[in-house]
């Protein structure tokens, strides 16, 4: 039974890792873009990214998801995802990457609007262009600052996959459950939190290595 267990689980965790992976894939650069919009001087772009913002961090997650995969069913009576655990797996990715996109724009603006004016003011006296002043000054800086708040912001996207199974999207917990109906078990469902333990650690320790090679910038 053990092993049958660890198997079940062992997929179901290949499905949370597979949405933490695309989440961070493509909610890391598109936070980045919304941090810019939410910092730019032009009201008509930073006002509609400030309330986005606003809203998405003033809800809950499991909300979003629901909205998300729900809303657009009710609202244009077409179901936009597709059918099928493809769709819904979608619809999850989606609600994931605006949300933490969101979070990870906060920790961006922080990190940027933290370097003194006048490192940009000694790159434009040196002659560099914005952008150079920008990728090849501010930016490692800027990581530097980052890494702390960002690493805590990944750990709980760990966790927070399994709110995924709201909408059926199968990840280790949902195996986990499983078992309860089909088995009449419940320690599976512990079981899953060795999976979170070991992932979470093995996280924690790659950002102390990272925080660690950026010491040069002390």
């Amino acid at each position: 039974m053990f092993v049958t267990v660890t198997l079940s689980l062992l997929e179901g965790f290949l499905g949370t890792l597979r949405l933490f992976c695309l989440t961070l894939l493509f909610s890391l650069p598109l936070g980045l873009i919304i941090s810019f919009g939410s910092m730019s001087r032009v009201k008509v772009i930073s006002v509609p990214i400030k309330l986005l913002i606003w809203v998405i961090r003033g809800t809950p997650l499991l909300l979003q998801l629901l909205v998300i995969y729900y809303g657009p069913g009710i609202l244009l009576q077409k179901n936009i995802w597709g059918s099928g655990d493809a769709g819904r797996f979608i619809a999850a990715l989606v609600a994931f990457v605006i949300n933490y996109s969101c979070y990870f724009s906060e920790i961006y603006r922080g990190g940027i609007q933290s370097i003194p004016v006048g490192q940009y003011e000694a790159g434009q006296v040196l002659g560099m262009t914005k952008s150079q002043i920008f990728f090849r000054v501010i930016l490692l800086q800027v990581v530097k600052r980052i890494v702390p708040p960002m690493s805590n912001e990944i750990i709980t996207l760990v966790k927070d996959t399994s709110l995924a199974r709201v909408i059926a999207v199968y990840e280790i917990i949902w195996n986990g459950q499983s078992f309860i109906k089909s088995e009449g078990i419940i320690w599976p469902l512990f079981y899953t939190g060795v999976f979170y333990l070991l992932f979470s650690g093995l996280l924690t320790i790659l950002f102390h290595y990272i925080e660690k090679r950026l010491d040069y910038f002390r």
